[in-house]
């Protein structure tokens, strides 16, 4: 295993020693999406770049990723250029409509862990409320947008709370992406279930695989299940 690839891992999970913060619910995402034969890959609400670091990381794709905070843009370029794959990843700061105006990419994979606090209270930080909040961003544009720039056989992959993922179905089937798979995520195995992640298409699925991932035991270690699938990126495991 190459020294650059071990240094990286170290990298990502270094989360309070290093400019990158690394959220468990999107290493999950970035863990779960299947992206080794993947081409062209786009990370929609990059923040500091870690969706398309692990992606990079497990594919020999080329990665746009686009991101609307300034300062989250700027922290992504530094974290990629840092990394390996500095030269298979582009970051754009703009917003998704920006970014769609002048796109000629269709892409094998879109991933995203969108804001989703679409009625709850704002932060006064502005930064927060972008990271966290719909009002500059829509599940609707972010369907729209797929329906018009997936591949063929691509596969949009996105994370939100269980009743946002609800409501993320119900657009993107009236848009003809079709639900392939849905992965529930629990705080423990006696827990509550906090987010989902869910996987589209335009093929429609002759059926929907559905998985329960639970992050901690009882007895509050990590279940062997969330070890495995983070097992590349975590090195506590």
């Amino acid at each position: 295993m190459p020294n650059d690839y071990f240094r990286f891992k170290q990298f990502l999970v270094k989360q309070d020693k290093c400019a990158m913060k690394v959220c468990t619910d999107s290493c999950i995402l970035g863990a779960y999406a299947p992206v080794a034969e993947a081409k062209t890959i786009l990370d929609i609400g990059t923040g500091t770049g870690l969706l398309a670091l692990m992606t990079a990381q497990r594919s020999e794709a080329q990665i746009q990723a686009i991101e609307i905070d300034a300062l989250a843009a700027v922290q992504a370029r530094e974290n990629i250029a840092a990394s390996p794959w500095a030269d298979r990843i582009s970051v754009y700061h703009q917003s998704l409509q920006e970014f769609a105006q002048h796109n000629q990419t269709l892409f094998d994979v879109i991933i995203c862990n969108p804001p989703f606090y679409a009625a709850s209270h704002k932060s006064p930080d502005k930064a927060r409320n972008l990271a966290m909040h719909s009002h500059e961003f829509s599940l609707a544009e972010l369907v729209h947008f797929s329906e018009r720039f997936l591949s063929p056989n691509g596969c949009l992959f996105v994370l939100l709370p269980p009743a946002e993922s609800r409501h993320l179905f119900a657009l993107a089937e009236n848009e003809n992406l079709h639900l392939h798979s849905a992965l529930q995520i629990f705080t423990a195995t006696n827990g509550k279930h906090i987010r989902t992640v869910q996987e589209f298409s335009r093929n429609p699925a002759t059926s929907v695989l559905s998985q329960d991932l639970f992050i901690r035991n009882p007895d509050n270690s990590y279940t062997p299940a969330f070890q495995q699938l983070l097992r590349e990126y975590y090195l506590i495991f």
